[in-house]
């Protein structure tokens, strides 16, 4: 069982109940104001909650006694989860990411937070040298987090997303283990 402890928020496995929470907030929540920001552009195909938890469940490690995904929980509430996947295991690239559904907690840091931890725990636990994240321009929030933890804007691919009929560039920010270490 992994538990990164934070001053706000903990990173924890996904257990059932926890999922069910998370399952409100990426399928029942009439507002689903976080897919609004988190990638708009791909479209999220619905599961049955018993599809949901199945597919979490049976998520691979990354590396060796590190998950794929942990819930971000606080309150004792599940209010989101940060992630990663291989970009390319040959080369030891992970993307990954952040997501607080609950708007409760927004604009607090618990997003911040939550993400410095899992970069943190990535670096700690994994032979990592890079880890990378991928956004749109217009999820500036995004990219002013990835920025305070020192990741840099590696590539913009322009007029790359359609969000509501409007164009808006890629973004790919990354952050180095050197510099993580040096920041850190």
């Amino acid at each position: 069982m992994v538990k990164v402890t934070g001053k706000k928020i903990e990173l924890i496995n996904a257990t059932e109940d926890l999922l069910d929470k998370l399952y409100y907030w990426r399928f029942e929540d009439t507002q689903q104001e976080a897919k609004k920001w988190n990638g708009p552009y791909i479209p999220e195909v619905w599961l049955s909650k018993e599809q949901h938890r199945k597919k979490w469940l049976e998520e691979k490690e990354i590396a060796k006694g590190v998950p794929a995904s942990l819930i971000i929980s606080t309150d004792d509430k599940a209010i989101g989860y940060v992630g990663a996947y291989w970009v390319d295991p040959h080369t030891n690239w992970l993307e990954t990411g952040v997501v607080v559904y609950d708007t409760d907690y927004w604009n607090s840091g618990y997003g911040s937070e939550a993400y410095r931890l899992w970069i943190n725990f990535l670096f700690t636990y994994t032979d990592l040298h890079r880890l990378g994240m991928s956004t749109w321009s217009g999820n500036r929030r995004m990219m002013k987090v990835a920025e305070r933890l020192g990741m840099n804007e590696e590539a913009r691919i322009r007029k790359a997303r359609i969000v509501e009929g409007h164009y808006y560039d890629a973004i790919k920010m990354g952050i180095l283990r050197e510099e993580w270490t040096a920041r850190n």
